[in-house]
């Protein structure tokens, strides 16, 4: 492999590894809803736990603490009894929440055209003409 190559795969590398770690864990399934039904304020972890259909205590919490690590959630805790603890977005999470949202808009634009290219493929695929072109007969 050449000189060149190298040097251009390491930068490659070096400016996607940010990218991908950020991608890991800020668009998962279950951060993404706590994201959203966050966004409207502080909210208290039995109304996120509402909000968020299908997420467990367990995993809901595991996702609050590393959302608040990430910086992206902020966790008050209030010296009521009992303790009354909320969560509210970042600056930094409402920003990535304004591209979630646009994303969101381009997802619901978009599902009808997603929709029939799948059938137009599924269809391709049952007459034996879908799929990477090494893979066809």
């Amino acid at each position: 492999m050449s000189r060149s190559h190298t040097d251009v795969s390491q930068e490659v590398t070096a400016q996607a590894c940010p990218l991908v770690e950020v991608l890991d864990h800020v668009a998962g399934k279950w951060s993404i809803s706590i994201l959203v039904a966050a966004a409207p304020g502080p909210i208290r972890f039995t109304e996120l736990e509402r909000s968020v259909e299908g997420i467990s205590r367990r995993m809901l919490t595991l996702n609050l603490r590393r959302l608040e690590r990430d910086g992206l959630l902020k966790r008050t805790v209030h010296p009521t009894v009992p303790p009354k603890v909320e969560y509210a977005l970042t600056p930094m999470a409402r920003e990535l929440h304004a591209y979630l949202t646009g994303l969101v808009d381009w997802a619901e634009r978009h599902r009808g055209a997603i929709a029939r290219a799948r059938a137009a493929y599924d269809s391709a695929a049952v007459a034996g003409q879908a799929g990477p072109p090494d893979a066809r007969p």
